[in-house]
């Protein structure tokens, strides 16, 4: 027996939107492949995805009510491929097909689209950008986005709450229209939402003077969205219920913030980890040096050991960026650079020369001579 969309997320057939939605957030949590190195998880989380993106979908759960999931599947696959005549070169796997659209035969069989439920509000997109000691720390910003919201004079009805009304005289008061149409099953009676009244069966004698009938209107919302430590350049912030209003009775869509990181100057990110480049000058190359290192929770040291050439990079496990939602930080590389100075005093050049006379590191010197060296830097 193939598995129900209904048991891979743990939910009971008649779950809320809001239910399937926590569900699916506990799979991510559970099998996500960053948090879970379970070979099985990357296919369990494949799953429960899929599963959230149907039972979501207002049309499609109740095409997978009635098909069943193997039906249901069955018909996926084949309006995504073109079925037997190949036509179909992708998109909406219920649009189109050899008998016409796969929604005109549910509503040949089952009576039309019915609307048993309000539609939930949209999805609603917006972009925040942040800098690198954000990324790190977390915190809270303000993001500003103007979206529709519910007419706050009609309470988004469309309409003052004491004008007169009377049915519609498109659908008689039923809010669905018939028509008949040809099929490949014959001749079949269609039942479609009335356009005249959206479906509500009745008209008003007058609109709302401020959303003009709408029920909604657009206002700019200043909203706190949470910054996680450790979030990535594109990741994006879903805030639930602060998108569009949803239609009388059902919830609103949700804001999607999508993070943008400026580049910063020192430290450049790869993952969880980061690198930067450190300035040192000869004497610290050749005799090793305590550094102080600025990392972005502050200054750490570390040891350079003696004769480090320009180029070689050092692991400071545990000073890159936070792990998101997880135990732990990356690790920070830090590539030294020996920096040629720019003017040099009379005692540092004296001591040069001395150095370059003496065949430089290939001649034996006396300690003194390397103490005069170190000193005079």
């Amino acid at each position: 027996m193939s598995e129900d969309f209904y048991d891979i997320l743990g939910v009971s057939r008649d779950a809320t939107d809001e239910e399937i939605e926590e569900a699916y957030r506990e799979a991510v949590r559970q099998y996500h492949p960053d948090v879970n190195d379970d070979p099985d998880a990357e296919e369990k989380f494949k799953k429960a995805k899929k599963a959230k993106e149907v039972l979501t979908d207002e049309e499609k759960r109740r095409q997978y009510d009635q098909l069943g999931h193997d039906r249901f599947v069955e018909a996926e696959k084949r309006g995504a491929t073109g079925g037997a005549g190949g036509r179909r070169t992708g998109g909406d796997p219920f649009d189109g097909g050899p008998f016409g659209d796969m929604q005109d035969i549910f509503d040949q069989f089952f009576g039309g689209r019915s609307r048993s439920r309000p539609q939930k509000g949209k999805d609603l997109k917006t972009g925040l950008t942040i800098d690198i000691e954000t990324a790190y720390h977390g915190t809270e910003k303000e993001v500003t986005v103007t979206r529709p919201e519910e007419c706050p004079d009609c309470d988004g009805r469309g309409h003052p709450a004491d004008t007169l009304s009377k049915p519609c005289p498109e659908c008689d008061g039923r809010g669905q229209v018939t028509s008949v149409r040809q099929t490949a099953f014959g001749r079949v009676q269609q039942r479609s939402t009335c356009r005249h009244c959206g479906g509500e069966g009745t008209i008003y004698g007058e609109n709302c003077s401020t959303c003009r009938g709408d029920g909604v209107v657009r206002n700019e919302a200043t909203l706190q969205v949470e910054i996680p430590p450790g979030i990535r350049d594109g990741q994006t912030l879903r805030m639930d219920g602060e998108g569009a209003p949803g239609e009388q009775g059902a919830p609103n869509g949700d804001l999607h913030v999508e993070i943008s990181i400026r580049d910063h100057p020192e430290f450049e990110r790869d993952g969880d980890d980061l690198k930067k480049r450190e300035p040192i000058s000869f004497p610290q190359a050749v005799f090793g040096d305590t550094l102080e290192v600025e990392t972005l929770d502050g200054v750490v040291e570390f040891d350079l050991p003696e004769r480090t050439q320009s180029g070689e990079t050092f692991r400071l496990q545990g000073k890159g960026m936070p792990r998101l939602r997880r135990r732990g930080h990356g690790d920070l590389y830090v590539q030294v650079e020996v920096v040629t100075p720019e003017t040099l005093t009379d005692e540092q050049r004296e001591a040069l020369e001395q150095f370059a006379e003496a065949g430089g590191e290939d001649i034996e010197v006396d300690q003194g001579f390397f103490d005069k060296l170190r000193n005079s830097f």
